[in-house]
């Protein structure tokens, strides 16, 4: 009889890829945490308990098999689990070293639940796509068959490229419209590299270009190219292009030079460390953080990118300052205390009421108490009257989230409809939009969400546009 390969969480514990010292790793944008070995993958995957109902797959965006591709790990069988992640996820080396898998698959795992330490659901899928690369098993797109209809995709962050990949398998010509130099969106220019190498992204990104997909980069819409002009050249357009527009703050001192927002400041230093471009606002000083008292107000994931970005630049000080505490932050458990190790202060329940300086050289901050739960259920913050103090800052960075850009005047589209919080009127899984031929996918559509849901997003639309082009041309043929 064959040897059970699962199951063995109840004799092995759950064990982490090694972390590199936080002493070590805080100076440097390389990833943190090291590569499985094969054994080790091995191991960890067998701990899986093989449920008959896998929260970790119904709680993730794109219900990935992971009980399946987790004991194909075990058993050796690395290409089909490859095959077997690949096929319900574009990218999931990427998702793998970004998710924040302790709210979605690995907080769900059952065995977690019963106390024996989630299996390690991410650091499994990053192996065994970057064994797939390193084997040379991931291969450019090859259609089976080309189709002249075309598609034009606004915007190359996840979501795009998403159903960039799902059409040109299919044999459709895609381009792809980015504002930006290189494509990748937020995967490119706003995650830090030690949380995502460049490479990882690079790779994908040329694969889809070896594959026909073709890019029209440092292409602004409404300004190089009017988005009238792409709905003319595509017999569809799908609008990724996510959310850019930083919210802001009030209060006495908030246009003081030394505030900057997180988007500028993740830019500069991703396009600095990583990509070694000469950027004219780092070089100054402006968007560099050596040397500097730094304060980061915000409390989800990119504030966690900004505080640990300082601490590489070399701050003299980080200090994050979020109106709630820690349990009610949105941003992932993990960042937060890998931020803390290396060396990041949290000043919990703490609020920004104004600036000192016209160069800023203070926060005025005042401290804030949880109330009554608010229309989420989540604990309102209420400030503590005469509980003001002066927090010494030399760069502030706001990361307060993103809200959309108004597309409709920025491109001259009125007819473009736009929900109340101006995000895209889009259908539910689909991406249609009230124009024809136009759809919208991610952040545009959801405000500003997670990478793994762009993904989703991306797909589904991808497939929508699949089955209404196909429809037009069996009319066409009657």
């Amino acid at each position: 009889m064959a040897k059970q390969p699962m199951l063995k969480f109840v004799k092995i514990d759950r064990d982490m890829p090694q972390k590199r010292a936080a002493e070590t790793r805080n100076k440097d944008f390389d990833e943190i945490y090291a590569e499985y070995a094969d054994a080790k993958a091995k191991e960890q995957a067998s701990r899986c308990s093989q449920c008959g109902v896998p929260y970790c797959q119904s709680h993730c965006p794109l219900h990935n098999n992971i009980p399946d591709w987790l004991k194909l790990t075990a058993e050796g069988r690395l290409k089909e689990a490859y095959e077997v992640s690949q096929a319900t996820n574009t990218f999931p080396e990427i998702c793998g070293r970004i998710c924040p898998q302790d709210r979605l698959c690995e907080g769900n795992c059952v065995i977690e639940q019963s106390g024996h330490g989630t299996v390690t659901i991410g650091s499994v899928e990053k192996y065994i796509t970057d064994t797939a690369w390193e084997k040379g098993w991931v291969q450019p797109i090859a259609p089976a068959q080309e189709r002249a209809q075309s598609v034009g995709i606004i915007g190359a962050g996840p979501g795009g490229l998403a159903a960039a990949d799902v059409l040109r398998r299919a044999g459709l010509q895609v381009t792809v419209y980015d504002r930006y130099d290189r494509a990748g969106g937020l995967l490119t220019y706003g995650i830090p590299g030690f949380k995502l190498e460049k490479d990882v992204v690079v790779r994908r990104n040329q694969q889809l270009e070896k594959g026909g997909v073709h890019f029209r980069l440092n292409c602004n819409v409404g300004e190089d190219l009017s988005f009238e002009e792409i709905r003319e050249q595509h017999d569809a357009v799908i609008i990724a292009t996510g959310v850019y527009k930083s919210r802001d703050l009030g209060g006495p001192g908030s246009g003081a030079d030394g505030i900057v927002r997180a988007i500028d400041y993740l830019t500069a230093s991703n396009r600095s460390a990583n990509f070694g471009d000469t950027v004219p606002e780092f070089e100054s000083g402006e968007l560099n953080a050596a040397g500097k008292k730094v304060v980061v107000i915000g409390g989800g994931d990119t504030a966690m990118d900004c505080v640990r970005t300082a601490i590489r630049q070399g701050a003299e000080s980080v200090k994050c300052l979020y109106r709630r505490d820690r349990a009610n932050m949105p941003g992932s458990q993990r960042e937060v205390q890998n931020a803390e190790e290396e060396g990041v202060q949290f000043e919990w329940l703490t609020a920004p009421k104004g600036f000192t300086g016209d160069k800023v050289e203070g926060v005025i901050v005042e401290k804030m108490r949880l109330g009554l739960p608010d229309a989420s259920g989540r604990q309102s913050p209420e400030v503590i009257e005469r509980s003001d103090y002066v927090e010494p800052a030399d760069l502030v960075i706001k990361a307060l989230g993103f809200s959309p850009e108004d597309l409709p005047t920025l491109w001259g589209a009125p007819e473009l409809e736009v929900t109340r919080w101006g995000t895209v009127k889009a259908e539910f899984t689909t991406g249609r939009t009230a124009l024809p031929g136009v759809y919208a996918v991610g952040d545009i559509v959801r405000g500003a969400s997670l990478v793994v849901w762009a993904i989703r997003d991306g797909r589904d639309c991808a497939e929508a546009v699949l089955a209404d082009l196909t429809a037009k041309t069996a009319v066409a043929a009657e």
